[in-house]
């Protein structure tokens, strides 16, 4: 297991001073989104070229710290044909950038049919998935040329709501370039959140073997609604998580998700405290 944060979540600062923090606290590896960690210089397309490639992944393997995820969180679900056009040309420029920053993985959710990128009932109808697989196929394919994985985060409020539409999605795609960015507690709400272990589990057994990264944080339930914070600050059983890793995922990409400044250290230590008493 490879432990990072998601960069945004570190201290804000200049991008080499970030990262130097990152790696000072003890973090190896880091989920990117570039408009949100980069104030310095544009990030937009048209600024996405090899040269930035190459710079960044200088900056980044100074400090010892890996890529593991360029995120692309953009609804390709959104049913305005001139917004979703943006998008997917949006997706394809990270994947190309990607494919020369040393990232293996761009990471997505998999949004909702509105142009909101708010929840839906809908997201949970047939319609609804076939326009997510029609509108990731482009992107899927641009993946595919550039030598990419596109990772999907399955999200309980989203058009991939649960493990078993996420597997359908890898069948249905049959694609070695469509992985998992698994999320445990991204697949719980207030209706399955008591069954917690079943769900992680289920989701092992269907998507372990696509799973390319792993997002680590954690849940508490306030007003009967889940609440996501810090891994350790919360109620969730992360050993199945970690008997899956330690027996099927070596040196898989773990990032921490929902952390802040204060406390990002102390849960990085907690992850790797389970880890080693396993």
């Amino acid at each position: 297991m490879q432990l990072g944060i998601r960069l945004h979540d570190v201290r804000e600062l200049p991008l080499k001073e970030r990262l130097q923090l990152a790696a000072e606290q003890g973090f190896t590896c880091a989920h990117v989104a570039l408009s949100k960690v980069i104030k310095e210089f544009p990030v937009n397309n048209d600024a996405l070229t090899p040269g930035m490639a190459m710079y960044l992944r200088r900056l980044f393997w100074e400090q010892g710290l890996d890529i593991a995820v360029l995120g692309c969180y953009l609804n390709l679900a959104n049913p305005d044909k001139e917004q979703l056009a943006k998008i997917t040309k949006t997706y394809i420029a990270h994947l190309r950038f990607a494919s020369i920053l040393g990232c293996g993985v761009v990471g997505t959710e998999t949004g909702c049919p509105n142009v909101e990128y708010r929840y839906d009932p809908a997201n949970r109808t047939e319609e609804a998935y076939q326009t997510f697989m029609t509108n990731l196929m482009p992107v899927l394919k641009a993946a595919e040329r550039f030598g990419v994985i596109l990772a999907i985060e399955p999200v309980r409020s989203h058009i991939i709501y649960d493990s078993k539409r996420a597997r359908r999605l890898l069948n249905d795609m049959k694609s070695p370039n469509l992985q998992i960015i698994l999320d445990p507690v991204n697949l719980l709400a207030k209706d399955n959140y008591e069954q917690q272990t079943q769900v992680l589990e289920e989701a092992i057994e269907l998507l372990g073997e696509d799973t390319a990264v792993i997002h680590i944080k954690d849940f508490r339930v306030e007003d009967g609604e889940i609440r996501s914070c810090g891994a350790g600050l919360g109620i969730f059983n992360y050993e199945p998580l970690m008997k899956f890793i330690k027996e099927k995922k070596p040196y898989i990409h773990c990032t921490l998700e929902d952390t802040k400044p204060e406390n990002a250290v102390w849960c990085r230590e907690h992850i790797q405290a389970l880890w080693d008493r396993l």
